[in-house]
């Protein structure tokens, strides 16, 4: 209990520190430089101490700090609240230390750092919360800490616009909640976690309300994590610090498959509502990718991947594989701050691969893509039957299992036309080794994360109609983007590459209404937009 105390201490400073103004921070920056490097070490720690208390536990643990009548409030020590805080614990101390560097010198450094703090406490305490109305409070802090990060410069009009048109996507995440928190306490009589999983097991779940409940959780996610028609508040969110960026990329976007995780005991009484997820998901992750193969900035090309990787964590959540999101949210977070981090070298890396001259490759033919692909399932199938994964039994295995076949092939493919060499004999020994690396992965996060989650019966039917449109839709995007590679000068793919660009013009209405509601009549006729950014 150590540990849980020092943890709790520590977080509640961490939230007191987001109380102090700004201009004090401002004023004292080094103080708050100390401060933040000392709360980071005491929650970096903590983390760890939990860690190695938690696996000499039984897990769950519901451990309460503050009862008022009916209500616990307290923690919620799993093995999926674990996993989540080491990442978000992992992330803060890194992108926190790399803030000192980066704002080095700035006037408003002191104040980037304390709502950085409070975001990243805020993500904390609704991972480990036990409490519905505690994680809601937890999560609309973090939404108002994100809020203050975007408006950092707040010279800047189109860092204020986007941070505006987040809110108002946010605020409208909230309402989907409480509707859905609203509407659990009516069927199932309590906030707690612990009661209500228990009670699911139960008891037989009647009425409209939990189904209700389910889609309006699934929306409400659907807002945090930038999910179609609601994502295009995340590629303008770039007049941010870089730091901020990775921390949204890295951590908050994960919100709302962290909730849908949370609550999958729930979610799983209403297979229609996770079918209505994968079915957006799995359009988001497509969609987004095909913008971002259009883009020139590094990072909208980033955003843009967020969105899809968050599109095909949701289609997994759908889909009953909650295991596999975990691992995707856990791998896609260390990859995408990494990404964000190191974005500035990007372009010394791009300028220094052009100017070495190499041999062009001729495009592989349908025969040699073909032959790839077989192989490629073989290997990973192998790769699956090593370490035991029946991707045959687990929920939505055999389409994940596909994805990961075709991805492997656009790897390879990718790699043989980039190479300064042939590279295509040893294309299926890089397909083995990825599926070596994730099935690895995969068997070591179900060990640990198992007992988290309960099996989605979701009908025979619908999961096929999902995978082949799944399939489909990840087969006609490589085959889009070879065809606009070897045919750029088209005047039929130039429509389309702009149709593209421009997200086929699907966000046009929300950009109208929060145009109309936070921008001045006065400055409504200029364009505060920059270039790349109008519609052509």
């Amino acid at each position: 209990m150590f540990f849980v105390w020092t943890f709790l201490i520590t977080l509640i400073s961490m939230l007191a520190f987001g109380l102090l103004p700004d201009r004090v921070c401002n004023r004292y920056t080094s103080q708050v430089i100390g401060l933040v490097r000392l709360q980071t070490i005491l929650v970096c720690l903590s983390i760890l101490g939990l860690l190695f208390w938690g696996a000499g536990q039984s897990l769950p643990l519901d451990i309460s700090f503050v009862q008022t009548g009916t209500h616990q409030l307290g923690f919620y020590v799993d093995g999926l609240s674990l996993v989540m805080l080491t990442l978000v614990g992992f992330m803060t101390g890194i992108i926190g230390q790399f803030s000192v560097r980066y704002l080095d010198g700035e006037n408003a450094q002191g104040r980037l750092l304390k709502w950085l703090s409070l975001t990243a406490a805020s993500v904390m305490l609704f991972i480990t919360s036990n409490h519905l109305l505690l994680f809601m409070a937890a999560w609309m802090l973090s939404s108002l800490g994100l809020h203050q990060l975007l408006i950092h410069y707040a010279d800047r009009p189109q860092a204020i616009l986007a941070a505006r048109k987040k809110f108002v996507v946010t605020r409208l995440g909230d309402v989907f909640l409480l509707g859905a928190f609203a509407l659990i306490y009516q069927a199932l009589g309590s906030w707690n976690y612990t009661l209500l999983f228990a009670r699911l097991q139960t008891d037989t779940v009647h009425g409209w309300s939990i189904p209700l409940a389910c889609f309006l959780l699934v929306a409400g996610a659907m807002t945090k994590s930038a999910q179609f028609p609601l994502h295009s508040w995340l590629p303008e969110t770039m007049e941010t610090p870089t730091p901020v960026s990775a921390f949204m990329h890295a951590g908050i976007i994960n919100a709302g498959g962290f909730l849908i995780l949370r609550l999958s005991p729930l979610l799983v009484q209403s297979p229609f509502a996770l079918g209505s997820l994968a079915c957006v998901g799995g359009f988001t992750a497509l969609f987004a990718v095909l913008v971002m193969l259009t883009q020139t900035s590094i990072k909208k090309r980033l955003a843009y991947s967020t969105i899809s990787q968050m599109g095909f964590m949701m289609l997994q959540c759908g889909l009953g594989a909650f295991t596999a999101a975990t691992l995707h949210i856990v791998a896609h977070s260390l990859y995408k701050a990494h990404a964000f981090l190191s974005s500035a070298s990007l372009l010394k890396q791009v300028m220094q691969a052009r100017s070495v001259r190499q041999e062009a490759h001729p495009s592989l033919s349908a025969f040699q893509l073909s032959g790839l692909a077989f192989l490629n399932l073989c290997l990973c199938g192998l790769a699956a039957w090593i370490w035991q994964v029946p991707v045959l039994t687990k929920p939505g295995g055999l389409i994940l299992s596909v994805v990961l076949i075709l991805g492997c092939t656009s790897l390879a493919v990718q790699a043989h036309e980039n190479a300064s060499r042939d590279v295509f004999p040893w294309a299926p020994l890089m397909g083995f080794l990825v599926g070596m690396v994730y099935f690895a992965s995969y068997r070591l996060f179900d060990l640990f994360l198992h007992p988290v989650f309960d099996l989605l019966h979701l009908s025979r039917g619908v999961e096929i109609v999902l995978g082949i449109g799944v399939i489909l839709g990840f087969i006609t995007v490589f085959l889009l983007e070879q065809r606009l590679r070897a045919h750029p000068e088209s005047p039929g793919l130039r429509r389309l590459y702009i149709l593209i660009r421009n997200e086929f013009y699907a966000d046009i209405y929300l950009k109208r209404v929060c145009g109309w509601a936070f921008v001045p009549r006065s400055q409504r006729a200029e364009n505060v937009l920059p270039k790349e950014d109008v519609y052509v």
